[in-house]
């Protein structure tokens, strides 16, 4: 995927450059959005990957995501990839793109080479009734998508969920959360890296100035085992509040779980836990 460049707001909401290492175009509509889905979908599909044929990946992929959310600030999303047929088949990256929010490009997964990652899900803000798109990068390049239409609004400029003097507080906390079931007979097991930050979209209305309180988010997460890298998340605006992220993968003996949080801001959090064992049988 060709890495393009990102946009963030200031208070009036005028677009300004961010040096983002996010391999995807985000783009403001200064008007409304076209009337026709597929509109806007060919509008975006160029503007992320450039003239790249994209096929239909349902046999490959299954996005799981609610009709209607029950909070537009924090949609649960899964995606799910099934075995390889070869290695030319392997699934490399995941682009998580909501055809109407702000930032359309709400994350890229990249799944490390021995991961065995075949399960992701994260949380994020839906601002208009929209598709929700998975597009997986095959090792040998071909570009696979599925897709579901969500119907929620006003995710992106929901005020926060926390009070903004805890929120920083708290910022860079980090739980790492490992279930721990009978031994799968493929060997994976599953974690969920759970972030302490406010990830501000840049739209959220500061109720005690009148403006916008300034975009601030995570915009890499990185996790490791040992030396070996498990997933990496380019993310953007588009992802909630106290982001998290929950995968399966492969388990490269009892090397330590790491992770490494950057945000907008430069700051850098850290942490690293060890592998917990599976259960017995008969546990």
């Amino acid at each position: 995927m060709r890495p393009l460049g990102s946009w963030t707001f200031d208070a009036g909401l005028r677009p300004v450059r961010h040096a983002l290492a996010a391999a995807a175009l985000v783009v403001l509509w200064a008007g409304p959005a076209p009337a026709a889905e597929e509109d806007v979908w060919t509008d975006l599909k160029g503007d992320i990957f450039g003239d790249r044929r994209i096929e239909d990946g349902a046999a490959r992929l299954t996005l799981e995501a609610p009709k209607r959310a029950h909070d537009a600030a924090l949609v649960p999303i899964r995606i799910r990839t099934a075995q390889p047929k070869g290695p030319g088949d392997a699934i490399t990256a995941v682009t998580l793109v909501i055809d109407k929010n702000p930032a359309p490009v709400a994350a890229v997964f990249e799944l490390g080479p021995e991961s065995g990652i075949a399960a992701l899900s994260t949380r994020v803000r839906v601002d208009s009734y929209t598709h929700v798109r998975a597009i997986a990068e095959t090792r040998d390049g071909r570009l696979l998508m599925v897709s579901r239409f969500v119907k929620a609004s006003g995710g992106c400029s929901a005020p926060a969920g926390k009070d903004p003097k805890a929120a920083l507080a708290h910022m860079g906390r980090m739980k790492l959360r490992q279930f721990t079931p009978k031994p799968r007979a493929d060997g994976r097991r599953e974690a969920q890296l759970m972030i302490r930050h406010p990830n501000h979209s840049g739209l959220q209305m500061d109720l005690l100035s009148g403006g916008y309180v300034p975009a601030h988010f995570v915009r890499k997460i990185d996790i490791h085992q040992g030396d070996k890298l498990l997933l990496s998340v380019e993310g953007a605006i588009s992802l909630s509040e106290d982001p998290t992220v929950r995968f399966d993968y492969r388990p490269q003996g009892q090397a330590k779980l790491r992770a490494r949080v950057e945000d907008t801001d430069e700051n850098v959090f850290s942490g690293s836990w060890p592998v917990q064992r599976a259960k017995r049988e008969g546990s």
